[in-house]
């Protein structure tokens, strides 16, 4: 049985870029001059480089044409001590950037504030949204609610760098992090910040730290592209 020509094109492509020809963040050949190569119409070069895309092979920039993604994936260690994810990417050989897009007081939901242990009367908490860039490609959004007073101290220092390893220099220890691994599609906001298409495939980390005491003071969710980050598990039997 033939397949559709659709297919068959988007088969080609995906060899060649598997294969090096098309290496990532290159740009694929015009509409017009894959029309010709194949010898197809428009709407079957669409939907071949529609198939591209739903594989996380190819991202499409309007205006600009359609581009090999960065396959590379960023390995974050869920281990016991912790491993914060700066230490991990640097023994990658991977530069991580963050951009901070909001840093406010905000009143949070109900589970939030029931999550932080925040009084009722004043639900507020240091929303901070940022996004992670690995080698300048950006993979995830961090949405992370903090306690109001830590945010507001450490402000400065938390609008450059990751939570976790400020709050340790400032004396603030995590004694756990009780964490959720989950899947999601990327609404319109991510998207933009992802530069992923809607409906795009997401891994959500969504975390809560401690302190001594068992005393919450942040709660969050890093969203991340399924095709640029992914998350490694260590066990090890318990010695008796």
């Amino acid at each position: 049985m033939t397949s559709p020509l659709h297919l068959v094109i988007s088969e080609r492509l995906r060899q060649q870029i598997e294969n090096g020809e098309y290496v990532p963040g290159a740009k694929l050949p015009s509409e017009s001059q894959l029309i010709e190569e194949f010898q197809a119409s428009r709407i079957t070069i669409r939907r071949a480089v529609a198939n591209l895309v739903k594989q996380g092979l190819v991202v499409t920039h309007q205006g600009k044409g359609v581009f090999v993604t960065e396959r590379r994936k960023v390995v974050y260690t869920l281990s016991n001590p912790l491993t914060f994810l700066e230490d991990d990417l640097k023994r990658q050989q991977i530069e991580l950037k963050l951009k901070t897009v909001v840093f406010e007081p905000v009143t949070v939901s109900e589970e939030v504030q029931k999550i932080l242990q925040l009084p009722k009367d004043e639900p507020i908490a240091y929303l901070q949204k940022k996004i992670l860039l690995a080698d300048g490609v950006p993979g995830c959004v961090d949405i992370t609610y903090i306690l109001p007073n830590i945010g507001k101290r450490l402000a400065p220092q938390l609008k450059q760098n990751m939570t976790f390893p400020i709050l340790e220099q400032n004396n603030i220890a995590i004694e756990r992090v009780e964490a959720v691994i989950e899947c999601t599609n990327a609404n319109l906001e991510l998207s933009e910040y992802l530069e992923v298409p809607l409906g795009h495939p997401l891994l959500v980390y969504r975390h809560t730290a401690y302190t001594a005491n068992d005393r919450p003071i942040v709660h969050g969710e890093s969203i991340s592209r399924g095709d640029r980050f992914c998350y490694a598990i260590g066990q090890q039997r318990n010695k008796i």
